[in-house]
Order: C-alpha cells, then structure tokens, then sequence
C-alpha cells in the first residue's frame, strides 16, 4: 500500500513539474493579453503596479522574463543527476538577482549591477564543480581511487612498523642469546 502511494505521489509531482514546463511559453507570453498602458493589473491572487515601468504591462513583462527562466532553472537543477548540476546555480543566481533588482529598485537601475553578484557566486560553485569533476575523471577515467590509495598506504605503514618491532624482537633475541 506504500508503495502505492508512493508512486501515486510521484506521478502527480512529475505531472506537475511536465505541465509547468508544457505551459510555460504560455505564461512567458501572457503579458500580452493585458491591457496597454495601465497603472495596475488586478489579478486572481495579487496586483501588480507599474512600479516605476512606463506601465503595469511592461513591468509583467520584466517580471515574466526573469520568473519563467528562473523557474526552469529551477526545475533543471533539482531534476537533475549530473555530476556538474551545480553549474546550473550560476545562471540561477544571476536570474534571482535580476529578479530581486526588478521587484525592489527603479526601473532605471534594472539589469545594470547584478554581474558582481553573480561572479561572487561563480568565485564559490566554479571550485566546487571543478572538484567534482576532478575526482570523477582521476577515478573513473583514469581509474585512480583515493580511498583505495589512501588504504593501501595505511597497510604499507602498518608493515613497516610491523617490520621494525620485528627486527628490534631479532636483536633482543640476540642480546638475551649472548647473555646466556
């Protein structure tokens, strides 16, 4: 019966998730079903105002063109099982910057400062993906295996010390040998 829901529960995720991305260019383009040159659009759930835009119908229009995107994004990011998923937060950041710089500045100030943001997180998930990606290509590329490595060192030291106990064992044997 679990399983049953869990599967149930599955479907109607990834249902969802197929539909938002089958509807998006719909909801990219909605902007132009409104009317021109208003202050506000009064929607099912919200208002939207001009918000320093020459019009509500131009400020859905920047709002649009960074939500879809960023919401695609998204879904790629959390959908994904690549190994260089992580890449995908760069563009990500840089829509959510855009976004923010929309929704709370002027609309002179949009799309102009956002780069430095942006290459403040690339400075943090360029690393961290070239380290994924480094330990992927030594260890299946080039079939080196640290653990392995790392392992087969631990017993090299433990036969070396080994060794040494052996050989101070010999000479007390033979000190003991010459006493007697």
């Amino acid at each position: 019966m679990q399983a049953k829901k869990k599967v149930r529960k599955r479907l109607i995720i990834e249902g969802l998730i197929t539909l938002l991305v089958a509807l998006s260019p719909v909801i990219f383009y909605s902007y132009k079903y409104t009317s021109n040159d208003t202050e506000s659009l009064d929607l099912i759930f919200f208002e939207i105002s001009s918000n320093g835009f020459a019009d509500a119908r131009t400020a859905l229009w920047f709002y649009l063109i960074k939500i879809v995107p960023l919401t695609l994004l998204v879904i790629w990011f959390v959908t994904n099982k690549q190994w260089w998923y992580h890449a995908i937060l760069i563009p990500i950041a840089m829509y959510s910057f855009q976004l923010y710089s929309v929704i709370a500045n002027n609309s002179q100030d949009v799309d102009e400062n956002e780069v430095f943001y942006v290459i403040a997180v690339t400075m943090v998930v360029v690393p961290i993906v070239y380290f994924i990606r480094v330990k992927l290509i030594d260890k299946h590329v080039h079939g080196i295996d640290l653990d392995a490595m790392d392992t087969e060192l631990q017993i090299l030291k433990e036969k070396e010390e080994l060794r040494k106990e052996r050989e101070k064992l010999e000479q007390r044997q033979q000190t003991l040998a010459k006493k007697m």
